[in-house]
């Protein structure tokens, strides 16, 4: 199977977030990697969730390359779709469908590398896949990964499917998502006197929330922390004072901040009324230049890290976080075929030659990586 049909069979495979249902595109992955030499273990996540582990050529004493990517996407949205976007139809030198370049046509990439690396060089070093469930929302199935291994378990690096248009990245930011809760107490809208408003609570605590100061210089790559509320809840109905209301935080951060100085800044400019639950809490990623890995990805992907002019650094959030802080921060590089732009938009593409391309890179890393 080449990688184009390969994508296509992914794309296929309707794993929308929520409810994900990953396990059906899991063991077919897993079958397949299976098929040609790989041990394969199916990680139980939830109901019709399954996360894959897929290796070859890995000892107790290895430092194995991993590669890592997700089979979740995020909803078509609702912009038409003028391509069928569970099809995975081929037209002008593109693959079209959701996934497409976020990210199953790298999960593509990497199994067909994997597989054809592994029929012609022994693996010295080996290698893993590691496919996640549930990473749209906040990288959730990495982090349970992470926590459901109590013993020792070594990587050399790692290598994060992303989109990048086969662009070695090595920064991005951190995230820290919340939400804050807010109780009043009801009564009848004509006479709000004898409530309390929960909705007023929650608004005014946003109004001081966007003209939070983190008071950090500017991250060389990654630069200024953000902070946006993505939805707001409250009430009941129109003619009562509503006695709740709810929100999330959605925070990128960078290295110009500790994670606990940001949870206690926000908590203090949400006030004591305020029940805020912690929901995502992943530090950023970040891999020096200088790291004998990343200048061997920087010679295959033919770019001069002496005149880099193309970003090193992405605002959004990826399971490489997780694992590099897992695999005790072992140089990381976010390297995939798909186009950024195109993750989360209706008509989602990836250029043939894109996933061509990088299954060639993803071979002579793993060459040389095992040389």
């Amino acid at each position: 199977m080449d990688v184009v049909s390969l994508t296509r069979k992914l794309v296929s495979f309707n794993t929308v977030n929520p409810p994900g249902n990953e396990e059906d595109i899991a063991r077919f992955a897993g079958n397949l990697l299976s098929d040609h030499g790989f041990s394969v273990e199916y990680l139980p996540y939830a109901k019709n969730r399954v996360q894959l582990v897929a290796e070859k050529g890995v000892g107790p004493l290895s430092r194995p390359l991993v590669f890592t990517g997700h089979f979740d996407t995020v909803p078509p949205g609702n912009m038409p779709w003028k391509k069928d976007p569970f099809t995975g139809g081929v037209y002008d030198k593109r693959i079209w469908g959701l996934g497409t370049s976020d990210m199953k046509g790298a999960l593509a990439s990497i199994m067909i590398a994997a597989i054809e690396a592994g029929k012609v060089k022994t693996l010295k070093n080996g290698i893993r896949l590691i496919f996640t469930a549930d990473e749209e929302p906040g990288c959730r199935g990495a982090l349970q990964y992470a926590r459901s291994f109590h013993g020792s378990q070594k990587a050399g690096a790692i290598i994060v499917g992303e989109p990048t248009s086969n662009l070695p990245v090595t920064a991005h930011k951190g995230a820290i998502y919340l939400k804050a809760e807010y109780r009043g107490k009801t009564a009848h809208s004509s006479m709000p006197e004898k409530g309390i408003n929960a909705v007023y609570k929650a608004a005014g605590a946003v109004c001081r929330l966007s003209q939070l100061d983190f008071g950090t210089e500017a991250d060389p790559l990654l630069g200024y922390p953000t902070l946006n509320i993505g939805k707001f809840t409250g009430g009941r109905n129109i003619n009562s004072v509503p006695d709740h209301a709810e929100f999330t935080i959605d925070i990128r951060t960078t290295s110009g901040k500790d994670h606990g100085k940001i949870l206690e800044l926000v908590k203090n400019t949400l006030g004591k009324d305020a029940a805020v639950e912690k929901l995502v809490d992943i530090e950023p990623l970040h891999t020096a230049a200088e790291d004998p890995f990343i200048r061997l990805v920087y010679d295959i992907c033919g770019v001069d890290p002496g005149n880099l002019d193309f970003p090193l650094a992405l605002p959004y959030l990826t399971d490489g976080a997780v694992l590099q802080q897992f695999y005790n921060n072992a140089p990381t590089v976010i390297l995939g075929p798909g186009e950024p732009e195109q993750a989360h938009r209706a008509d989602e593409h990836c250029h043939l030659e894109k996933l061509t391309e990088s299954v060639g890179i993803y071979k002579e890393i793993i060459s040389q990586w095992n040389g």
